[in-house]
């Protein structure tokens, strides 16, 4: 089936913007009308290596999308069983196989599909995307319509990224920083010191000026400059 133009930019749409993915993650249907997602006996998961297989891509491949994308597909339910929680689960799900120290990934269908909206290298999870634009499509709520609301979609994310940078700013600039907060306080100390110097020399200039009124006065009264010298004859 060939591809249209404006599929093809919709699907960048959902490549792209995590706002996008979040108004598609429950038509988990789309998963099974390209093939079946087999489960584990609980009927509710697959681990990392299924989610593998379904896509047909090496395991490693959804552990670098978990990786980039981790809080997003927390969201979608992805969680990480350790200590009783593990070992519950693996009561349940006897066929699973022992898992690493680390614990253990487990994926719900929403988690799953997500992955599907991330994952670029993967045929499977490309046709999963189509599938995805063909239900919004017929259900009347197509995720796109122009371009303006692409760039909108486009813009969200962006800001989202950059927020993110900027909390997990690298060390060596939050030392940088803090050290030019350390300078902007001893250059505000050396102010505030200068500023009681300039205080203290504006009053001792107030008291020296008083004296050379005082001085001026004296010399401006009659006679001032005709007076006698003690000791002088007339």
């Amino acid at each position: 089936m060939a591809v249209r133009g404006t599929d093809m930019n919709q699907e960048a749409v959902i490549l792209e913007s995590r706002t996008m993915r979040g108004t598609l993650v429950e038509r988990t249907e789309a998963l099974d009308k390209v093939k079946a997602l087999e489960l584990l006996p609980d009927g509710l998961h697959v681990t990392t290596r299924m989610v593998a297989d379904y896509f047909e891509v090496h395991e490693e491949a959804v552990n670098s999308v978990v990786r980039r994308h981790r809080d997003e597909l927390r969201d979608s339910g992805l969680a990480v069983l350790k200590g009783a929680d593990l070992q519950h689960f693996l009561v349940v799900n006897v066929t699973t196989r022992k898992p690493p120290g680390r614990g253990l990934a487990v994926f719900p269908r929403r988690a799953v599909l997500n992955v599907a909206m991330l994952l670029r290298d993967s045929e499977v999870a490309r046709a999963v995307r189509q599938r995805l634009l063909d239900l919004a499509e017929r259900s009347g709520a197509r995720p796109v319509e122009n371009t303006g609301q692409w760039s909108e979609a486009l813009v969200t994310e962006i800001v989202e990224r950059a927020v993110r940078v900027l909390r997990a700013e690298p060390a060596e600039l939050r030392e940088a920083n803090a050290g030019l907060v350390r300078q902007l306080e001893l250059e505000r100390q050396l102010v505030a010191a200068l500023s009681v110097r300039v205080a203290d020399t504006s009053c001792e200039v107030r008291t020296l000026g008083g004296r050379v009124d005082q001085l001026c006065t004296l010399l401006s009264e009659p006679g001032a400059g005709r007076r006698r010298r003690p000791g002088r004859l007339p």
